[in-house]
């Protein structure tokens, strides 16, 4: 595509706007912007965030690609506003850290999988929420992952790949079962957890100085637990099925080293103990490679 696409992203949150100021900063799209909340996108303007302002999903611009930037939850009633707009579309692509439940809610309200659509999620994120929270560089040297489907044109997928390359992205490809399944026990099942812990601990009647004399390990782990509530809930809820399974699993373990602890089991302590550093080593490494790869 000689000219720059024209690219619309509907939800100014922290992944819509950064997507969309990656764009704009590196010249990569003209790139409009919509958000429910009033004034949101008026505001994205200002901050050269996006080029231009949408005001109405009934009533678009000629497009190439619609990014929906929306909680997962939210996607149907967004798709019924754009259905006029999907005929002409290259690319109708989306952000949601679960896919299934995504492919799922597009079948049910177009009636079918459209060629333009190519499922996808960024592998990045930020405990801060919000259009003030949009980073232009927040997807360097992360994944991007997209999940293809049958019905995916290679326009679409070209299209997506293109886009997200272009905010620093290395774009890679799974299946939505797969990325589903991965993301449940890499993502998901961690900010279970954090959000859990804290709620835990801020119910304790000595909470106050709990939360004071916490170091940096509580902070590390807990950060995640100021992740955007509302996002997390349909995560929760639309992964379902990989989140129990994953999340089973870890409560079996758990229970392990609950008894473990209560025997004075130390051996076993010790081999999980260090089982885990080697698995978080080679966890490191690999995360090292691949910024030295990009560099």
């Amino acid at each position: 595509m000689n000219q720059q696409p024209k690219v619309l992203v509907i939800g100014l949150g922290l992944i819509g706007a950064s997507f969309a100021k990656a764009l704009k900063s590196r010249h990569a799209a003209y790139v409009y912007g919509y958000n429910r909340g009033a004034g949101v996108a008026q505001q994205a303007k200002e901050l050269a965030v996006i080029d231009e302002v949408v005001d109405d999903l009934q009533s678009l611009p000629p497009l190439d690609c619609i990014v929906l930037g929306v909680p997962v939850l939210a996607i149907a009633p967004v798709l019924e506003q754009i259905k006029p707009a999907l005929s002409g579309l290259t690319l109708l692509t989306d952000v949601g850290s679960v896919k299934g439940e995504v492919v799922t809610i597009v079948q049910q309200t177009l009636g079918e999988l459209p060629a333009c659509f190519v499922p996808g999620h960024p592998i990045a994120g930020a405990e801060k929420s919000g259009l003030a929270a949009a980073n232009e560089t927040l997807f360097d040297d992360h994944m991007h992952i997209i999940t293809p489907l049958a019905s995916s044109s290679a326009a679409a997928i070209e299209l997506v790949t293109q886009l997200w390359q272009a905010c620093g992205a290395d774009v890679i490809s799974m299946s939505v079962e797969k990325h589903d399944e991965v993301l449940a026990a890499t993502s998901h099942l961690p900010h279970l957890l954090a959000f859990s812990l804290v709620d835990t601990l801020s119910r304790e009647s000595e909470n106050s100085e709990i939360f004071k004399y916490a170091a940096g390990g509580f902070r590390d782990f807990s950060r995640i637990a100021a992740s955007d509530p509302t996002m997390w809930h349909d995560i929760f809820l639309t992964n379902q099925s990989a989140l129990l399974a994953v999340l089973r699993r870890f409560q079996a373990d758990l229970s392990q080293l609950e008894q473990a602890v209560e025997q004075g089991d130390g051996a076993y302590l010790k081999q999980v103990f260090t089982q885990a550093k080697q698995s978080r080593d080679h966890f490191s490494d690999l995360l090292a490679a691949r910024k030295k790869k990009s560099q």
